[in-house]
């Protein structure tokens, strides 16, 4: 039972990344409306902030399978 409570904790992460990109995204949206001259600039760093919280997504992933495997 330790084993998939470690790993549900673990996977919570991509439940973060997943909040975190979609506010983001609105942040953007909204930021693009006001300053449409400004969309190439919002949009690499969306793209940047993306995919760090996708990498704390696929880490947490990683984690949640390593324990399922390792101590399974």
């Amino acid at each position: 039972m330790g084993i998939a409570l470690g790993a549900g904790i673990a996977a919570l992460a991509c439940i973060g990344a997943g909040i975190g990109i979609g506010i983001a995204a609105g942040k953007a949206t909204e930021a693009v409306a006001r300053q449409p001259e400004a969309e190439s600039k919002i949009t690499k760093l969306l793209l940047l902030g993306g995919a760090l919280a996708e990498a704390t997504a696929i880490y947490g992933f990683v984690v949640a399978i390593l324990i399922i495997i390792l101590l399974g």
